[in-house]
């Protein structure tokens, strides 16, 4: 719904994965799973399937292991899958952020040693950034490694960390020194050989996949799990959030197109006071409001990709982009609920757990409020935060 212009490889790309979205992962994690935890061998399962698509691999370079598709590309394919499930889009931006850490960052060793994993699906990766006191404020971290000869030694606790659950290693943001800006590292820490403790936290939403709290309780890491130079994590986790930000539009797409496609659906089916529901002028009128907010929300999702594609800084780009695209799946959501009437706030019909998820959205990356600071700061240079 709305037009995308696509080369033919990438419609046929695009075309062959909705099929496979539609047949297995729609009634997987929309009636089977719905609202209940999917199983790592499970979640692995679909993740194996997906990297056949391009889906983590598509991300990394053929050089070492991956397609190297553009971002356009990568973004229309997870476009496809976010619109399919907002839970499995999850698992798929973090493993696909960890894999471009670790081919861009990681040292040799490391890279060869989990990468692969990413790219297969057989593998999970958790990135620890945010903290019980530290959100959007990367400075504040107190998640503390110290060394001891050749070996961190690592203290704290992270929060809202996606694949949690899942993951087979951390890549932890920790501070290693006192100056602010300098003083951030990101470790690997291996969760069979060094140890981590996970704790899941059910949400309003989204607890199909794993969001958890880590705890890091003396846990000893080599030195040479260091990714990038010790100090060096805060301005490649900035540079990250740029492009993670692109993603997060797209999971809200995905929610607003779908509770969309779901209120059409609906809305030319149900019929009162003789026809249609569609044919109600203030229904056509709700729909057509919603389609052009998708399709705006598309648009600036897109535009920010392309940037980042060309090398273009986009970080006011990629703000707009979160911002609007997650605040207009919460209204999108809300009026597709209200299309359904009474049935929309049951658990027969999609648009009442859209609705929930929709309300997420506007969170991770960097709330709404983040986002209009600093689209505010790029058009002013004046620093509110």
């Amino acid at each position: 719904m709305g037009h995308v212009f696509r080369t033919n490889e990438q419609q046929l790309a695009v075309e062959a994965l909705k099929r496979y979205l539609d047949a297995e992962i729609d009634p997987l994690f929309n009636r089977e799973y719905r609202d209940r935890f999917v199983p790592r061998d499970v979640m692995a399962g679909a993740m194996r399937q997906l990297a056949q698509f391009g889906l983590v691999s598509g991300a990394v370079s053929e050089a070492h292991g991956g397609l190297d598709l553009d971002w356009s590309t990568m973004l229309m394919l997870y476009e496809e899958v976010a619109t399919a499930s907002t839970d499995l889009s999850v698992p798929v931006l973090i493993n696909l952020f960890g894999a471009q850490l670790l081919e861009k960052l990681a040292p040799p060793h490391l890279r060869e040693r989990y990468l692969p994993g990413l790219l297969s699906g057989d593998s999970f990766v958790s990135l620890g950034i945010s903290e019980p006191d530290v959100g959007s404020n990367v400075l504040e971290i107190k998640t503390r490694a110290r060394r001891d000869g050749d070996h961190w030694v690592i203290n704290g606790e992270k929060t809202w960390i996606s694949n949690g659950s899942y993951s087979d290693f951390l890549i932890c943001t920790c501070r290693t020194g006192d100056e602010p800006k300098h003083g951030l590292t990101h470790i690997l820490i291996d969760r069979r050989e060094h140890g981590y403790e996970v704790r899941d936290i059910h949400k309003i939403a989204l607890n199909s996949q794993s969001t958890a709290q880590i705890f890091l309780s003396d846990v000893r890491v080599p030195v040479a799990n260091t990714i990038a130079g010790e100090g060096e994590a805060l301005r490649n986790t900035l540079a990250l959030f740029e492009r993670s930000r692109v993603f997060v539009a797209a999971q809200g797409l995905g929610i607003a197109r779908r509770a969309l496609e779901e209120a059409v659906r609906y809305a030319m089916q149900r019929r009162q006071h003789g026809k249609v529901i569609a044919g109600h002028q203030l229904i056509a009128a709700m729909l057509a409001e919603m389609a052009t907010k998708v399709d705006a929300a598309r648009l600036l999702t897109y535009r920010a990709a392309q940037m980042i594609e060309e090398g273009v800084s986009a970080e006011m780009e990629a703000a707009m982009a979160k911002y609007f695209a997650c605040e207009a799946a919460v209204t999108i959501a809300r009026q597709a609920v209200q299309i359904h009437g009474g049935n929309g706030v049951t658990r027969d019909f999609l648009v009442e757990k859209l609705a929930r998820e929709a309300i997420v959205m506007p969170i991770p990356e960097g709330t709404t409020q983040i986002q209009q600071l600093i689209i505010g700061r790029a058009l002013t240079g004046v620093v509110a935060f």
